[in-house]
């Protein structure tokens, strides 16, 4: 069977992208993981079976969904194929260890028992399965009492491969990684150059000694000459002062390095995240993007605490071997044969760690949100009594984990055993040649010790070797997750307006909208709205009618799938995102609390706070009187650092962050549902002269919210179904009437 390619997973919702990816290798055509992705229409849930069939047909597939039983997917022979996996993951069946004609012999039961199926599991790599494992995973369903399992069967179209390369080719072996780092290294080439220098001055220092220790005893102990002992021994002893305080300096300078490739390294990836999307962020867990910002310790790591020191021993391997061979060229070629031997088994290995890591970084990321869930969750937990079954979740990944490290020490185990059986063989083999080289009068006993010392200097860098590869390996892996983050589009793909227009009416043509996801329903259909400047407009409708995500598209969350918003007739994708949020004051149901000091919560990354706006901005959210009774006032620390906050005063927290931008649009979701009707009756009066000549956009349940609003828009399963006032729109008795008659003062 053809050998199959396999591509690992680098997020937890990574499978069904990845797993087409392999197949299209399989075929000859290589396409980057984002290309899939976006492909795939990765939504926040994952990738489905039919996102997967739609994407492999737009690169050239032909392909058929079955659920059948384990026989019939023997018999189609349609290999390499997609199947659902453990309910909750995709993976590519490579192959089985039967041939399809053997189906028409007499003991077809009997092969079936036997048959070995072939997995490419993008978590896990290329695994091998007994049929009842196969099953197990894969046939989850009973029908007429056969098990049943789902499988996309793909055959390549003449179309396939067709595409041009910018289309979805991957962009892997242009060394954008590589190219990277070189840049970091080159902005800190006096601190590199300077390393260089220490280090090519330690090994000059190094290379005097096998001399030095050869003329003690040729000439020194020959000529019984004591003076020129110690003087030999003294200059060894101020070589070895030399290259300590070059070891010093050249420590610090190492450490500046380090400490200035970490900070732009994770700088760098953090202004890239804050460049993205904000539906980025709907599909990756936080483990996902935590395991990243460890990926740039691992390249940090790379560069300074192995490649330069590594190098630098390569080079003393290089000159040592030199005088080895000055001193006797048999030996010379003893010490390079041993040193392909030992890269040779140092490279076997990496395959087998390349697999182990990247099942390390899945479950490592699994971990971390988990735990991340356990503490942020610990309230519900407790009321819930999950305590227990929550604790085992992670201890059940803690336990994947300790196994992969058993893995992953033994593959270290053999390779340093290897290692350590031909580095000493190669010593001893080396000294009996030295010997027999002395006893046959070809070498002195002064170049003996010499030859010795330069062995014991060369055995380092060998072993070095090990960790650098290793080293390079890790570096190598971290990087690619690492530019699959890189290599999204910015929000901002060209220079936005950054000014309004003149007329600052918003309205909506046609706007429709569906979330990533093959198969999702539009969670907003044919919207038609006018939104008038300086005017209060209120959006109300059952859960899950499409309000918050209407919100949403007004502040470039996501862009339209169909249709277009327009403030004063210009396309609202023409302006910037950035200047646009800069206009508008938010309130959203899920507002974040930073730990912070409540001024800083309000006045969110202003430099200078503005003392008045500042006590406006409370005094709006009716929160100045419980700020003033605290014994720090506004520099009292809260969120998950400091005090805590109730719902109520959350909400106010975050409704005097919108007051205080002082901006000039104004949305507000659900802004005032947690709060009492005493607090709800005084911030909404407040609010009503805070809106005056603003235009604002109310989500909201609560009549006492949406009554006194300009126009009253009616959403129902993403369709508008009335508009008008609230003294209008009761009198109708329609979709409005029925939300609100229950609060109604009748």
């Amino acid at each position: 069977m053809k050998s199959f390619p396999i591509y690992k997973q680098h997020d937890a919702m990574d499978c069904g992208p990845t797993c087409l990816r392999m197949v299209a290798k399989y075929y000859g055509q290589s396409y980057s993981a984002q290309a899939l992705r976006e492909r795939t229409q990765i939504g926040k849930d994952g990738v489905n079976l039919l996102g997967i069939s739609e994407a492999a047909e737009s690169i050239g597939f032909r392909t058929v969904a079955v659920k059948i039983p384990f026989e019939k997917l023997i018999q189609e022979n349609a290999f390499p194929c997609i199947v659902h996996w453990s309910q909750n993951h995709f993976v590519v069946v490579c192959g089985v260890g039967v041939k399809p004609f053997s189906f028409f012999n007499r003991r077809i039961k009997q092969q079936l028992s036997k048959i070995k199926v072939q997995v490419a599991d993008p978590a896990r790599g290329l695994i091998t399965y007994t049929r009842e494992e196969f099953e197990k995973q894969w046939a989850t369903t009973i029908s007429n009492g056969q098990k049943m399992g789902v499988a996309l069967l793909l055959e390549p179209t003449p179309e396939f491969g067709k595409e041009h390369e910018s289309n979805g080719r991957t962009s892997e072996e242009k060394g954008l990684g590589a190219g990277r780092l070189g840049t970091y290294l080159y902005q800190n080439r006096r601190l590199v150059g300077q390393l260089g220098v220490g280090l090519l001055v330690a090994s000059l220092l190094q290379l005097i000694f096998p001399f030095l220790t050869q003329s003690v005893v040729d000439v020194g102990i020959q000529t019984r000459n004591p003076s020129f002992v110690l003087l030999v021994l003294l200059a060894q002893l101020a070589l070895t002062v030399g290259r300590t305080s070059v070891e010093f300096i050249r420590s610090w300078l190492l450490m500046h390095l380090s400490t200035r490739l970490n900070l732009s390294l994770l700088s760098d990836f953090l202004i890239k995240l804050t460049r993205l999307p904000l539906s980025f962020f709907d599909t990756k867990q936080f483990g996902d993007i935590m395991q990243r910002i460890g990926d740039h310790h691992r390249i940090e790591q790379f560069l300074t605490g192995q490649t330069l020191n590594t190098l630098f021993s390569l080079f003393n391997l290089l000159v040592f071997g030199a005088v080895l061979a000055f001193y006797n060229l048999t030996i010379f070629g003893v010490l390079m044969l041993s040193a392909v031997l030992y890269a040779g088994w140092v490279v076997l290995f990496l395959k087998f760690r390349r697999k182990l890591d990247y099942q390390r970084f899945s479950i490592s990321a699994k971990s971390n949100s988990t735990l991340v869930q356990l503490i942020q969750g610990m309230h519900e937990i407790r009321l819930a009594g999950a305590e227990t079954p929550m604790r085992w979740q992670w201890e059940q990944l803690q336990t994947q984990s300790f196994k992969l490290g058993m893995k992953g020490l033994t593959v270290s185990q053999w390779q340093q055993a290897g290692a350590l059986f031909i580095n000493e063989g190669k010593s001893i083999f080396i000294t009996f040649l030295s010997a027999q080289a002395v006893i046959n009068g070809q070498l002195t006993l002064g170049g003996m010790l010499a030859v010795q010392y330069i062995i014991g200097q060369v055995n380092a860098p060998l072993q070095q070797l090990i960790g650098l590869v290793q080293s390079g390996q890790d570096a190598k892996i971290s990087l690619e997750r690492l530019n699959e983050i890189y290599e999204l589009e910015d929000e901002e793909t060209g220079q936005g307006l950054v000014e309004l227009p003149t007329s600052q009416t918003l309205s909506m043509q046609s706007l429709s909208f569906t979330y990533r996801g093959a198969g999702n329903e539009p969670v907003l259909n044919d919207i038609h709205l006018t939104i008038p400047q300086g005017k209060t407009t209120a959006i109300v409708g059952m859960s899950g009618s499409g309000k918050t995500t209407l919100l949403k598209l007004l502040l470039r969350f996501y862009d339209p799938t169909k249709g277009k918003i327009l403030i004063g007739g210009v396309g609202l994708n023409n302006i910037s995102h950035k200047y646009w949020r800069k206009q508008c004051g938010v309130v959203m149901q899920d507002g974040f609390i930073f730990s912070d000091t409540i001024a800083r919560n309000i006045a969110v990354g202003v430099e200078i706070i503005d003392r008045q706006k500042l006590y406006q901005a409370a005094q709006v959210a009716n929160i100045l009187d419980f700020i003033e009774s605290l014994p720090l006032g506004f520099h009292t620390k809260i969120g998950a650092e400091g005090m805590g906050v109730s719902q109520g005063q959350k909400q106010r927290l975050l409704i005097a962050r919108a007051v205080y931008k002082d901006p000039q649009y104004i949305f507000f979701d659900e802004a005032t549902n947690a709060l009492d009707a005493h607090n709800e009756a005084v911030i909404v009066e407040n609010l009503n002269e805070f809106f005056k000549n603003r235009t604002v956009i109310v989500v909201a349940h609560r009549l006492s919210t949406v009554k006194n609003a300009d126009q009253i828009v009616v959403l129902d399963k993403g369709r508008i179904t009335e508009i008008g006032t609230h003294s209008n729109l009761t009198t109708q008795q329609g979709d409005y009437y029925q939300l609100v008659k229950n609060q109604l003062e009748l």
